[in-house]
């Protein structure tokens, strides 16, 4: 492959993030924020492929970008079917996924419509997304939940857990598949515990949902009978009970706001609700922590804390004074979700890794 520039699509709720990278160099960097009133002719995510596309191009066109230099263009995978870790040709069934939603409605879902719809302005450039939220690598037994129409599934940060477990794997000199390591990564909604087994990730709490521990904006697990309860009061549609698990939970709920400045603030002036939460929050994440390490059976070579939240120093320590005899501990406080999808685009360019079919 001649070109070797990586165009890199990140999308979110209400804004689609842009980069073109050569190697590991960042050449362009652009975010293109959509107000309400942009996106409220549109009745679901997936109909929003289109303008949006539109508005990237824009953006490549004005800033000069040579369309010809990018070999490919990589985006975050959707819910999708469950699959291996990898990097994905879209093809055909791939993106009729997406716009049906196979497992959901999510911003991520545009990636795979947008990349391929892209490559009509892209010459020598092949469309891909990496690593979706719904990689499945569980061991069977991770599967089991208390009754059998029950399932546990596989749903959490891949792109990220993977990125850093590599990236880690590799300042050691050693491979991501040599290892086994217990990843906690916080985005800016859930909460991703990840048991790495050789380059596997065999357990993990399903985060898109709330499972394990509250997060930015998601509940975690709550007691069961009384959520049932609550679904049934009649108070409440299901609607506004899932917005209540996934966006309406979490630190959003307790302390009405998820900025990590201004609550690293109030923990500063001693804020004693503020200091609880956020105790109670470490207190959850080392349980969660400690169940994978027992996963693993104490065979654990590190031990990743992952994502801005964890520049609090607060919060770290009390994690840490939790579980510093399980094993070393590293923090990245800083993950970026436009270097992660390059990284994985640069390994198929290099040819370390090659471009899987989706099935």
């Amino acid at each position: 492959m001649t070109a070797q520039q990586i165009l890199v699509v990140f999308l979110q709720e209400t804004g689609t993030s842009i980069a073109v990278y050569k190697n590991n160099n960042l050449l362009f960097l652009k975010k293109i924020r959509h107000n309400s009133e942009e996106l409220s002719p549109f009745h679901s995510i997936a109909e929003q492929w289109e303008f949006r596309t539109n508005s990237v191009y824009k953006e490549l066109i004005d800033n000069e970008i040579n369309l010809d230099e990018i070999g490919l263009v990589i985006a975050h995978g959707g819910l999708i079917k469950p699959l291996k870790s990898g990097v994905y040709k879209v093809n055909k069934r791939m993106k009729e996924d997406l716009i049906k939603g196979a497992l959901g409605e999510h911003a991520s879902n545009l990636g795979g419509l947008m990349t391929d719809a892209l490559l009509k302005y892209l010459p020598n450039a092949k469309a891909c997304i990496a690593d979706p939220v719904v990689v499945d690598e569980l061991n069977d037994v991770a599967r089991i939940s208390g009754h059998p129409l029950f399932e546990r599934k596989s749903i959490f940060h891949a792109l990220n857990q993977k990125y850093i477990a590599r990236i880690y794997a590799r300042s050691l000199h050693k491979t991501y598949e040599e290892m086994n390591m217990v990843i906690v990564h916080m985005g800016d909604g859930g909460i991703s515990v990840a048991a790495h087994h050789k380059g596997k990730v065999i357990d993990v709490n399903q985060g898109l949902d709330g499972e394990g521990p509250f997060a930015m904006t998601r509940t975690g697990s709550l007691p069961a009978g009384d959520l049932v309860r609550f679904c049934f009061s009649g108070k409440y549609s299901q609607e506004e009970i899932l917005r209540l698990i996934t966006s309406e939970g979490g630190l959003v709920a307790h302390l009405k706001t998820t900025d990590v400045d201004e609550i690293q603030s109030k923990i500063d002036n001693k804020d004693e609700h503020v200091c609880f939460i956020i105790y109670a929050l470490a207190y959850q994440i080392a349980k969660e922590l400690a169940a994978m390490w027992a996963v693993l059976e104490g065979k654990v070579d590190c031990i990743i804390l992952s994502g801005e939240i964890f520049d609090m120093k607060y919060l770290t320590d009390q994690i840490i004074s939790r579980v510093e005899k399980l094993g070393k501990i590293v923090v990245f406080g800083n993950i970026n979700d436009l270097d992660s999808l390059a990284y994985n685009a640069l390994m198929v360019l290099n040819g370390e890794t090659e471009l899987l079919e989706y099935k």
